[in-house]
């Protein structure tokens, strides 16, 4: 099979890596890729994966080269090209792609469409507004006390949410996103949602348009410093499985979530086919939804995808012909953890081009794979290319000796400016 996957991030770089050990896998390009997926090469083959430069916004482009390489499978990674209608397009032209098409996409890049699907469907989630206006939208924040979330409807990089400890912090940042349109168009519309207390953990689920299999938990660290300080980030670093439910839990808490999320998509008409990524905050009260994703978490992806056992091949085809139902998920007993390396200065302002040092007595470790994720080639060197740089990811027989490999790993990478949280996984093991 002839394969394209879309994207240049951690994620991404995953997904090309787990492709590429099936059998299935006969060629392989990602589009636009990093300088890790360039040194991936085809299990069966020892072909290398190339490269393509064309972005992952270009629709146009991708559409040409699926069509000229005669590609029988398209996977996207990240969140805009589904928002913008790629899995419609590929469609209309008589391709085969993976992911959800834009009107299912609305659980990600709609917030509003989300938070009211929720409601609808009885989806446990927080109690929240949405406004266009500012001035109702502070009045709500106030019955909360100013303890709330403010998120922004659109996409923003996984940046889009302001959390507020009182009103004047509240109030400010619905002036951020309403007024001075800091995430500029992404913020027309607000969602202002209660602050839950609890555990927050990630779940996915794979699903077919009938058919929805979870995934073991996984934890995701968004904030930028350790302990949970400093801003929000697209991620810093997770771990899998979390200690947080047992798999009796899990199962109740999906089919809580889940049922009727499946029930209210066939009532609409949606037709789901890819991942469902909701955020749960484990609260006093039970399991609550704070928000979906229509795509695989990054870091989230790099911890699944080294704990799969399933051909990803297989289990991608299954999820967009509407065949998951014959499926069953594996999953390996022991832990993965993965720790991001990120920019000086991310998730603010960071240089790009510094030279990475390091990488090859990183992955001579034992259980080690250093996924690429803002990464690029210059001058025959690799260098940094992004905020979010490396997914330093380890499997262990537990989630101690995990996090242990995955540092030791760490420690042998430097570039200038290098920076990373010290507590990944630690919550897991209190």
């Amino acid at each position: 099979m002839k394969i394209l996957v879309i994207g240049s991030g951690g994620r991404e770089h995953a997904l090309v890596w787990k492709l590429a050990q099936s059998p299935h896998a006969a060629q392989l390009w990602c589009a636009p890729g990093n300088a890790g997926i360039a040194q991936e090469r085809l299990a069966k083959s020892g072909t290398p994966v190339e490269c393509v430069n064309v972005g992952a916004e270009d629709l146009p482009k991708l559409l040409a080269f699926a069509q000229e390489k005669k590609v029988e499978l398209t996977v996207v990674g990240p969140d805009n090209p589904l928002a913008l209608g790629i899995v419609d397009l590929f469609q209309k032209n008589g391709l085969k792609i993976w992911g959800p098409n834009q009107k299912a996409a609305q659980f990600e890049s709609s917030k509003v469409f989300s938070q009211m699907f929720m409601e609808k469907y009885g989806i446990p989630t927080a109690r929240a507004g949405t406004f266009t206006d500012a001035t109702a939208a502070k009045k709500f924040a106030a019955e909360l006390s100013g303890k709330c979330a403010v998120k922004a409807d659109g996409l923003a990089l996984g940046k889009g949410v302001l959390i507020c400890a009182n009103v004047a912090e509240a109030n400010k940042a619905i002036d951020d996103i309403l007024v001075a349109k800091s995430f500029g168009v992404a913020g027309a519309k607000i969602v202002v949602q209660e602050f839950l207390e609890g555990v927050e953990i990630s779940l996915h689920a794979i699903c077919d348009g009938k058919t929805a299999k979870l995934f073991p938990t996984s934890q995701d660290h968004k904030r930028a410093l350790d302990g949970d300080q400093g801003l929000n980030t697209g991620g810093m670093g997770t771990y899998s499985p979390t200690p947080f439910l047992n798999d009796a839990e899990l199962k109740r808490v999906g089919e809580a979530i889940l049922n009727p999320w499946v029930r209210g998509c066939a009532e609409e008409g949606i037709d789901f086919r890819g991942i469902l990524y909701p955020g749960i905050m484990l609260t006093k009260n039970g399991p609550r939804v704070l928000e979906f994703n229509a795509r695989f978490g990054d870091p989230e992806t790099q911890v699944y995808l080294t704990r799969l056992e399933n051909d990803l091949v297989e289990l991608l085809d299954a999820s967009a012909s509407g065949t998951l139902a014959q499926m069953e998920l594996r999953w390996k007993p022991e832990a993965s953890v993965c720790v991001v390396m990120a920019s000086g200065g991310y998730p603010g302002n960071y240089e790009k081009g510094k030279v990475i040092r390091g990488l090859d007595d990183a992955v001579k470790l034992p259980g080690v794979k250093v996924f690429h994720a803002g990464t690029a080639f210059k001058d025959g060197q690799i260098v940094t290319n992004g905020g979010r740089v490396l997914g330093v990811t380890a499997l262990g027989e537990d989630l101690k000796a995990a996090q242990a490999a995955a540092y030791a790993a760490a420690e042998k990478i430097c570039f200038e400016g290098i920076q990373f949280r010290r507590d990944i996984a630690a919550k897991g093991m209190r």
